[in-house]
């Protein structure tokens, strides 16, 4: 594996993660369409894979990050909230975390942008969420099968153990509710089976490329 030692939502982040497919994404990456819908048949790519497929092409091409920036008060929230969720895991949890940037697989196709690494064997992943339907749906429910794919891939690529999926929501301290807190271990089956539909993903990504290529020689 490699790692980008630069800040997450910096302009050298975002540079280092262009054309890289990354974790945050593999759940689109991998998706299928489930019914037939218009010349597409079940089991096709999804809209949202193909889309990706595609910026992603563009950014190997242009060598630069491709589409709408997000903007800069998500960006500046975002970096506060996950700031303040390591420093409620680590009063918690007595476990120290270590900041890092993005860790790629060593041939550069596949990346992950860790929260933290906890001591040899763990990772955290931050969300902080503004749709109560979702904050309630996630601690009546504890289902994180929405960032699976996020979760154990980040594991496949930095090769850990297990990963601590925290949810920090400062509007429900005064409740005890702020931090929320669910390990999720390292699934090899799960894990195997991504790689191989992320292998062909990739793929098609390079086959866009050509496409893209030959249209501009063209």
């Amino acid at each position: 594996m490699k790692f980008i030692t630069c800040a997450q939502g910096t302009a050298e982040w975002h540079q280092a993660r262009a054309g890289v497919i990354t974790a945050s994404c593999y759940a689109d990456a991998v998706s299928k369409l489930s019914r037939a819908s218009g010349k597409r048949k079940a089991g096709d790519p999804s809209v949202a894979s193909d889309k990706y497929a595609a910026d992603l092409a563009i950014e190997r091409i242009s060598g630069k990050p491709y589409g709408a920036p997000v903007k800069a008060w998500v960006l500046d929230r975002g970096h506060e909230m996950e700031r303040l969720a390591r420093m409620a895991y680590e009063a918690r949890t007595e476990c120290m975390v270590t900041e890092a940037g993005l860790v790629l697989t060593d041939d550069g196709l596949f990346g992950y942008s860790t929260d933290g690494f906890v001591g040899n064997d763990g990772l955290i992943e931050i969300k902080a969420p503004v749709d109560s339907v979702k904050i309630v749906e996630i601690l009546e429910t504890g289902d994180l099968s929405e960032y699976m794919h996020q979760m154990q891939g980040g594991m496949w690529i930095t090769a850990r153990k297990w990963c601590d999926f925290i949810m920090y929501v400062p509007d429900l301290a005064n409740a005890g509710s702020d931090l929320y807190i669910k390990r999720v271990m390292r699934d090899d089956n799960f894990i195997d089976a991504m790689v191989l539909d992320l292998a062909a993903f990739a793929r098609r990504v390079s086959d866009r490329e050509i496409l893209f290529k030959l249209k501009e020689a063209a």
